[in-house]
């Protein structure tokens, strides 16, 4: 086997801490990456990793030959990126990491746009509303919207996340039109599912949206679109998700004096200092971002 493919995978195995997750992302089987790590610890003769199944753990011999292994390829890493900085060819994966709906809005779209002018380069972007550790997770950039806590990343100003309250006239003509927050508790709210993260709006608008309360919720921004478009009831939903929609009339806005503060957009990174490939990325994202 190709060692140091072999020296990637072990790293990915421990830093993601499954053997599944590995196999995940490199595409394959968990059953070839288990090879992978047989193959490693057969030429060095020794035990690299505890394995049950339940759990894993780095052997004492695993623990120093991860940390030789993350310094391997920080260095070939280092070395690829210094050669591109030399030719001024950017090259080379970016992973990307957004919200669902921003990502799907506004992301994607331009992430489009950046691979027809940049043939050497290819993008991996996850979409994920669950809460990561953009400082350790293997992410080269984030899109993540709402208040930062101090931390050593890098943090960009992108934009602002404005949620409104909506629903098809349709809707309204039957069961009236809320005036006051407090009148959601007589409509048929259609809530969004943060996954982990609670969401940043006042307590009386999180209840009314809420699993328990909602008569359809999901963590999808365009299924409750899909469902208030089918008068299926009320959403709060970002205006960049909505604009079109509401410009052509088949959704109105309501309770606009009610809406939740808008919320920061960031775009965050790890370091001032970046590949060339990810700094032509973030580059392209500004300049479009900006005059659009």
């Amino acid at each position: 086997m190709d060692k140091l493919k072999s020296m990637q995978v072990f790293v990915d195995v421990v830093e993601r801490g499954s053997l599944a997750k590995a196999a995940a992302h490199f595409n394959v089987t968990s059953t070839m990456i288990g090879k992978h790590i047989k193959a490693l610890e057969k030429s060095l003769g020794a035990v690299l990793l505890n394995r049950t199944t339940r759990r894993q753990s780095l052997t004492e011999a695993g623990e120093i030959y991860f940390r030789e292994c993350q310094r391997i390829l920080d260095d070939i890493k280092e070395a690829e990126e210094n050669l591109q900085t030399l030719t001024n060819i950017p090259m080379g994966t970016i992973r990307v990491n957004a919200p669902v709906t921003y990502g799907n809005t506004v992301v994607a779209p331009m992430i489009a746009q950046f691979l027809q002018q940049h043939p050497h380069i290819n993008v991996e972007l996850i979409l994920d509303n669950n809460r990561i550790d953009p400082l350790h997770d293997h992410f080269d950039l984030v899109f993540r919207i709402g208040e930062l806590e101090d931390s050593s990343l890098i943090a960009r100003h992108v934009g602002n996340y404005q949620l409104l309250f909506c629903a098809s006239p349709f809707y309204f003509e039957r069961f009236g039109t809320p005036l006051h927050i407090k009148e959601l508790s007589n409509h048929h709210c259609l809530g969004f599912d943060y996954g982990d993260i609670q969401p940043q709006q006042r307590e009386q608008e999180s209840h009314y949206f809420s699993r328990q309360q909602s008569r359809l919720s999901s963590n999808s921004g365009d299924v409750l679109k899909t469902a208030a478009l089918h008068r299926a009831g009320i959403i709060l939903q970002p205006a960049l998700l909505l604009e079109n929609e509401i410009e052509q009339g088949s959704l109105q806005e309501c309770l606009a004096e009610y809406r939740p503060e808008s919320k920061p957009i960031h775009l965050l990174y790890k370091r001032k200092s970046q590949p060339l490939k990810v700094r032509t990325f973030i580059d392209f994202f500004f300049e479009k971002h900006f005059s659009t």
